[in-house]
C-alpha cells in the first residue's frame, strides 16, 4: 500500500469536496480523489456545481438580469444615452473568472485543513481499498478506514439529439455559448432548461422550449408552476408541453433543424443552438470494483440508508449518485452529516426541509410539501397567500412579481410547506427552512416581528393569511 487513510472521498464536488474538510477538521487523516484535469494537467475541484452548473449559470444569470434591468433603467427616472448592448464574450469572461476564483479556493481549503488532493479516477475495492489511475495510465491503491463515494452525476443524453459540438450542447456547452443566437432551442423545461433559456430571452434570442410532460414544473406546487408559465410568457419564452423530440438535423453546419411531436402530430423547428437539458444520472460507471460489495439499483443509483451508509461497513454515498434530489447543498449537508457519523458523533439529515430552487427571474423557491401532495395524503389544510404587489418594498425595487404561499396543517398548526414566486425568493426560503426544521407553527411567524420595510415581510404576512389575518391585503372569509 503506498499509503492509509483514515478518510478517502472519491470525487470533488460540492458533497465530496465538503465531506473532505469536514473529515479533515474532525482530526481524522483524510484524501480526496478526483479525476477532473484543465488543460494544463491541473486538477479541477468543485464538480459541475463550481464549473459547468450552479455558478456559472447564476453568473450569466445576474449579468443578463443586470442588463435588462439597465434597459429599462427609465422606470427609475434613469435615462440612458443611446442602446445598451451586451458583450456577451466579455459577459463569458466574467463567468469563468469566478469559477476559477472559487475552484481555486477549494485547493487553498484542502491545504489549510490538511486534505491530501489524489488526481487520477477513483474506484473502489473489496476491503475499502481505493485505486487511483492517473491521467497518464499510471495508478496507486490506498487503504482507509473509511470511504465516501461522491461521483456525482452527468446529463442525460437523447438519441434523437446527439450532441454536436457548437450546435447540440448539454449544459456543459450551453455556459459556453459567446454569441447571441437568434433562435435557441431548449429540449426540458426543468431547472437548466429555464434557466438557460432566460439568460438568452432576455438578451433578445427567440427561445422555443419542448418539454415532453404535459404538466408544466410537475414537482413544484401548482399556483407557482401556474404562475411562473405565467411570466414566462410575458418574457417570451415559448413552452410547448407534451412535445417530444424525435429527431434532429444540421443543416450546412450552422443551424439544427429539430423534429417533434405534440398531441396536434409532427412538427419542426429551425434553431441555430439547441440544448438538451432533459436531467441528469448518476456518475457511477467504473467507480466500482466487481469485488467492492456496494450495490446499485437499475437506474445507477448507489443503494445507501438515511445516513447514507452502504451495504458495507464504512462505506459511505452522497449527493447525486444517491436517492433524492440531485442538489448541492443537500450533498454538502450529507457530506457533512457522514464525515460527523465518521468521527464518532451523532448526526442526521432532515430530507423534508430541503429547499429547491429556480433562478429564473423572478425566481422559483419552495421548501415542504406542495398543497397537491397534501390533499392526496389527507391532510387537512389551511392556506395563506401574500403577493408581492401588495409590498412596499417590492414596489420600491419595481419587483411586485410573484407571491408567497405558506401551508399549514388545520389541526397543529405547523408549517408543512412555503412556496414563493418573487425577485429574491432563493433568499427569503431559507427563513420558511429555518422555522420547519424546528417545527414552527404559523402562528410562531405570526408573533415574530419583521423589519419594515422588507420584502420579507411578505412571509410574515402569508404566515398570518394563514389564519385569515394579512393587514396589508383583503383576506378571504371563510366558507
Amino acid at each position: 500500500m503506498s499509503d492509509k487513510f483514515d478518510v478517502i472521498v472519491i470525487g470533488a464536488g460540492p458533497g465530496g469536496y465538503v465531506a473532505a474538510i469536514r473529515a479533515a477538521q474532525l482530526g481524522l487523516k483524510t484524501a480526496c480523489v478526483e479525476k477532473w484535469v484543465d488543460d494544463k494537467g491541473a486538477a479541477v475541484l468543485g464538480g459541475t456545481c463550481l464549473n459547468v452548473g450552479c455558478i456559472p449559470s447564476k453568473a450569466l444569470l445576474e449579468s443578463t438580469h443586470q442588463f435588462h434591468n439597465a434597459q429599462h433603467a427609465d422606470v427609475h427616472g434613469i435615462q440612458v444615452a443611446g442602446d445598451v448592448t451586451m458583450d456577451v464574450k466579455a459577459m463569458v469572461a466574467r463567468k469563468n473568472k469566478i469559477v476559477g476564483n472559487l475552484t481555486g479556493g477549494i485547493t487553498g481549503l484542502f491545504k489549510a485543513n490538511g486534505v491530501t488532493l489524489l488526481q487520477g479516477a477513483g474506484k473502489l475495492h473489496g476491503g475499502k481499498k481505493v485505486e487511483v489511475t492517473a491521467a497518464d495510465g499510471s495508478s496507486a491503491t490506498y487503504e482507509a478506514e473509511n470511504v465516501i463515494l461522491a461521483s456525482g452525476s452527468v446529463p442525460v443524453e437523447i438519441p434523437p439529439a446527439p450532441l454536436t459540438e457548437g450546435l447540440i450542447l448539454d449544459n456543459a456547452g450551453a455556459l459556453d455559448i459567446d454569441e447571441t443566437p437568434k433562435r435557441l432551442g431548449v429540449i426540458g423545461a426543468g431547472v437548466i432548461g429555464l434557466e438557460m433559456g432566460s439568460v438568452w430571452a432576455r438578451l433578445g434570442t427567440e427561445v422555443t422550449v419542448l418539454e415532453a410532460m404535459d404538466d408544466f414544473l410537475a414537482a413544484a406546487d401548482k399556483d407557482v408552476a401556474k404562475e411562473a408559465a405565467k411570466l414566462f410568457k410575458k418574457q417570451n419564452l415559448d413552452i410547448k408541453l407534451g412535445a417530444r423530440c424525435t429527431g434532429t438535423e444540421i443543416i450546412d453546419g450552422k443551424e439544427v433543424k429539430v423534429k417533434f411531436a405534440d398531441s396536434e402530430g409532427d412538427k419542426e423547428i429551425i434553431v441555430d443552438k439547441l440544448i438538451v437539458a432533459v436531467g441528469r444520472k448518476p456518475q457511477t460507471q467504473g467507480l466500482l470494483a466487481d469485488d467492492s460489495g456496494v450495490s446499485l439499483d437499475e437506474r445507477g443509483f448507489i443503494f445507501v440508508n438515511e445516513q447514507c451508509q452502504t451495504g458495507v461497513p464504512g462505506v459511505y454515498a452522497i449527493g447525486d449518485s444517491v436517492r433524492g434530489p440531485m442538489l448541492a447543498h443537500k450533498a454538502s449537508e450529507e457530506g457533512i452529516m457522514v464525515a460527523d457519523i465518521i468521527a464518532g458523533h451523532h448526526a442526521q439529515l432532515n430530507y423534508d426541509v430541503i429547499p429547491s430552487i429556480i433562478y429564473t427571474h423572478p425566481e422559483l423557491a419552495w421548501v415542504g410539501k406542495t398543497e397537491q401532495e397534501l390533499k392526496a395524503e389527507g391532510v387537512k389544510i389551511k392556506v395563506g397567500k401574500f403577493p408581492f404587489a401588495a409590498s412596499g418594498r417590492a414596489m420600491a425595487a419595481n419587483e411586485t412579481e410573484g407571491f408567497v404561499k405558506m401551508i399549514a396543517c388545520e389541526e397543529t398548526d405547523r408549517i408543512l410547506g412555503v412556496h414563493m414566486v418573487g425577485a429574491i425568493a432563493s433568499e427569503l426560503i431559507g427563513q420558511a427552512a429555518i422555522a420547519m426544521e424546528f417545527c414552527s407553527s404559523a402562528e410562531d411567524l405570526q408573533m415574530t416581528v419583521f423589519a419594515h420595510p422588507t420584502v420579507s415581510e411578505a412571509v410574515h404576512e402569508a404566515a398570518l393569511a394563514v389564519d385569515g389575518h394579512a393587514i396589508h391585503m383583503a383576506n378571504r372569509k371563510k366558507r
